[in-house]
């Protein structure tokens, strides 16, 4: 007689899937922020070799070790979980109200939410322009705030004007959550002071969800973007050697994180390609595309 295999129980088939998912999420979020596993291991303070391992979804995580390395990426525990392992809305009474729906009454309570918000958000407070180093932002930029003659404020600057050192020294001091909370207060600043202007924000933003919206509510965004190839080049040509160490690993690295990247990046309301194009003709796009959000009214 022929022996059935035993098929394991499903409470174990849903652990399988937790680890597997928190790995993924681990990964995903490492690779937006733009760190090597090596660096996040020593901001956790949880060896490369045991990162691998939960990244895989070969390692049962404890809950301390999984809280020092959501603390070295700068995001909640609760952010490591899938999002049906986690309650999204912030305001407790809606979450339970809406957990007490069936599925119809949600898709009714959606729609009444969607009417009633949507399209009642304020103008835009000018141009946002994200992507990765090398794509053109702040040559581009710069030249579009100087044709519709608005301010160019780059993060970068207003972030180390806050934390009085480089940001990459600040990241290096004290990892990534301090950053992030000092990217959000830069970007509420900028909201604030400048009424109109193009703004220059670090590719890594979009991995912060409440900064990227905030952005995307305040700004028009543009996703500045290039080739893998032209990426690391232009980056290079502007004096940083670190990629010469190891040109492949250093390409096949980038193109990981953009690949992690994309779906924040598209969120964008426009996405310029500046491969295959002189700095001239990407301006010239740019103006065309974003000068009439940039039109001061008195």
């Amino acid at each position: 007689m022929k022996e059935r295999a035993i098929k394991p129980p499903e409470s174990e088939l849903n652990v399988e899937k937790l680890i597997l998912s928190v790995g993924s999420m681990v990964r995903s979020i490492r690779s937006k922020r733009g760190l090597t596993r090596k660096s996040l291991a020593h901001q956790s303070n949880v060896s490369e070799r045991y990162l691998a391992q939960v990244e895989r979804g070969s390692a049962n995580i404890s809950l301390v070790l999984l809280t020092r390395i959501a603390n070295a990426l700068g995001v909640r525990t609760g952010s490591l979980l899938p999002d049906d392992e986690v309650n999204c809305i912030r305001y407790s009474p809606l979450g339970k109200l809406i957990d007490n729906f069936d599925l119809e009454a949600q898709k009714k309570a959606y729609r009444l939410l969607h009417n009633s918000f949507a399209g009642k958000q304020q103008a835009y407070s000018g141009i946002a322009l994200i992507g990765m180093r090398g794509g053109g932002k702040t040559t581009l930029g710069g030249k579009l705030a100087e044709y519709c003659d608005v301010p160019f404020v780059r993060m970068h600057e207003v972030i180390a004007q806050l934390a009085g050192m480089e940001p990459e020294e600040l990241i290096a001091l004290t990892g990534q959550g301090l950053y992030r909370q000092l990217e959000m207060t830069a970007l509420r600043q900028t909201i604030d002071t400048y009424p109109c202007a193009v703004v220059e924000t670090g590719g890594s933003l979009i991995s912060r969800t409440e900064t990227y919206r905030l952005l995307r509510e305040h700004y028009y965004t543009v996703w500045v973007r290039a080739t893998p190839a032209d990426h690391m080049n232009r980056v290079i040509l502007q004096g940083d050697k670190k990629p010469l160490a190891n040109t492949k690993q250093a390409l096949h690295d980038l193109k990981l994180i953009l690949e992690e990247r994309e779906a924040d990046y598209l969120l964008t309301n426009y996405q310029l390609m500046t491969s295959g194009q002189n700095i001239e003709e990407s301006a010239a796009q740019l103006i065309g595309c974003c000068s009439h959000y940039l039109q001061h009214t008195e």
